[in-house]
């Protein structure tokens, strides 16, 4: 088969202006980026028209290192629901530098089922990502630049909180010292870097309203504590409306086109196994004010993706689910059924059977939440109609939904089937309100007690002493009704990304706490996650090429 670039090239694109007016979005309101990428201002949404539109959710059951397949489903999905007469868009979180270049080589899709022009896409796009890293950047510069210019005042910084981030996999920043090298180069500190994807900028740009809503929470930042204990906030500096003014494009969705030139809404990147896992709120909003149906996806497994969409998602903004599609492969089940990672492309009825538990715990959960569940199998070449027919009939035991999508090899007619299962599934119009895992008003360890025992089915918590230390403190600042955004391993329902299938009664443990009190959740730190991630040996980088113009490597 072509590879996925290949198959971009071939696409004849359409005008941006054109894709825009399929959704009834006049040329006049758009910001064009090129032909083929603009900006939709936020302006445009109207929450009455919205609330008409039917909300799918695309999660997965653990996936495989090499991924599952969920955003080319996700793509799928929007592509059959065109294809059946619905008027249906994809709304979706934005690559990432670090995974493109280290081990995924692309995020926008794959085969007949990619959103376009995917160069643009999953290298610098409209810039969005950048300015993140700016913003963030420009209050660590500042924060630095009052610590020198304060340091001799008696309630200075005692503590910095803060951290820098770049859009790129760098191990060796996770932990450096900065102001090195006399006193006009600053006062010097133990720091380090995260990840752009992980930075609390990219949780507010995600969870804002609007521009309003997006300056009072960058206000609300914690940089840190005075020697007298008191929390030092992004106001106390005085610089809102500057990082506002960083992201004053930024806060715009971004509309480009699938392979058959249905609208794509791309906007935000969270990654689901650091932070809150889901594309900005606006995005979501703005593809429901114009379209039937909306098709969105939430990172990695439903353990962290959609319970992190529903839990403080929903939570948050009143969104709510007609349905929740699992995404499955052969692979990912014979997997967690004990087969060798080698050997999962190969025909093995006993591992896929085995493999069902960490479908059935997904599907589980899902229900929890009062979600309706359909399961998506995720074809590829190598699967055989045998192993197809018992997932299926396996799918009817557990009285969810189930249909096979063929879209990578097939565009949106391959994905027909799942599109006319999603239609007869969410026709009936009431749906049940969500059931969250937590109240509000519950304490924050017991929110995390929660997550770890119903979700991913702990037998304890285990708080270090230094994240206990840090809930006093978020509980004087209010901050104690919040939800919580666990950081975890993206392999494993536990804390150890090497415990596959469907893990039971084992500690879970929390070894620090965030305030992300802009974004208005805590985040807590389980088990050896990095928010800084590293590159892999053979990092993606080194197939990617660009030759008379046209880049190759891509995926």
């Amino acid at each position: 088969m072509k590879t996925d670039i290949d198959i971009a090239h071939e696409v004849e694109l359409e005008k941006i202006s054109k894709v825009a007016e399929k959704l009834g979005i006049k040329k006049s309101q758009i910001i064009s980026y090129g032909p083929y990428m603009a900006k939709i201002p936020c302006c445009l949404i109207d929450s009455k028209k919205a609330k008409k539109s039917k909300l799918i959710l695309v999660t997965a059951i653990t996936p495989t290192k090499a991924g599952i397949g969920k955003t080319t489903v996700s793509i799928g999905l929007s592509l059959g629901l065109n294809k059946i007469g619905k008027l249906a868009s994809v709304a979706l979180r934005e690559p990432s530098l670090g995974p493109v270049f280290g081990m995924k080589g692309g995020a926008a899709g794959g085969g007949y089922a990619q959103v376009l022009p995917m160069e643009n896409i999953n290298l610098h796009f409209t810039g969005d990502f950048h300015a993140i890293t700016s913003a963030n950047n420009t209050i660590a510069a500042l924060l630095d630049n009052y610590i020198y210019q304060h340091r001799d005042q008696a309630d200075g910084i005692k503590q910095v909180l803060w951290k820098r981030v770049l859009d790129v996999n760098d191990r060796s920043l996770r932990q450096i010292i900065t102001g090195l090298g006399g006193l006009t180069n600053g006062v010097p500190a133990e720091t380090g870097f995260d990840i752009t994807p992980a930075s609390e900028i990219m949780a507010i740009l995600c969870l804002s309203e609007n521009e309003a809503d997006l300056k009072r929470r960058i206000e609300k930042i914690l940089l840190g504590y005075t020697f007298s204990g008191k929390p030092f906030t992004v106001s106390d500096l005085g610089i809102a409306g500057a990082i506002t003014v960083l992201l004053k494009d930024a806060m715009h969705p971004n509309l480009v086109q699938t392979t058959e030139n249905t609208p794509a809404f791309i906007h935000g990147g969270p990654f689901a196994n650091i932070a809150h896992g889901c594309n900005s709120l606006v995005a979501t909003k703005m593809a429901m004010n114009y379209s039937e149906y909306v098709v969105t996806e939430a990172g990695f497994g439903a353990d962290l993706g959609a319970e992190k969409f529903l839990n403080i998602k929903c939570r948050k903004s009143g969104l709510q689910p007609a349905l929740s599609v699992l995404v499955v492969t052969s692979q990912a089940l014979k997997m967690h059924g004990g087969v060798p990672v080698k050997e999962i492309k190969s025909e093995n009825h006993e591992g896929l059977i085995k493999g069902f538990e960490n479908m059935d715990r997904h599907i589980e959960n899902l229900k929890s939440f009062g979600q309706k569940v359909l399961v998506a199998f995720n074809k590829y070449a190598f699967d055989t109609d045998a192993e197809i027919a018992l997932i299926r009939e396996h799918c009817e035991m557990q009285e969810v939904g189930f249909a096979v999508n063929n879209a990578f090899a097939e565009g949106g007619e391959g994905a027909v089937e799942l599109a006319q299962k999603v239609v007869e599934m969410t026709a009936d119009k009431v749906h049940k309100p969500i059931h969250f895992t937590y109240k509000d008003t519950d304490k924050i360890e017991r929110k995390i007690e929660k997550i770890a025992q119903k979700i991913y089915g702990a037998r304890r918590v285990l708080f270090s002493e230094k994240a206990l230390a840090m809930i006093p403190k978020f509980e004087a600042m209010g901050a104690d009704t919040y939800p919580v955004c666990i950081a975890k391993t993206q392999y494993s329902f536990s804390d150890d990304e090497k415990a596959y299938g469907s893990v039971h009664d084992f500690d879970f443990h929390i070894n620090d706490l965030v305030l992300n009190n802009g974004a208005e959740f805590i985040v807590a730190i389980a088990g050896k996650i990095m928010r800084m991630p590293g590159l892999p040996k053979e990092p993606q980088a080194k197939y990617i090429d660009l030759k008379n113009g046209v880049i190759s490597g891509l995926s």
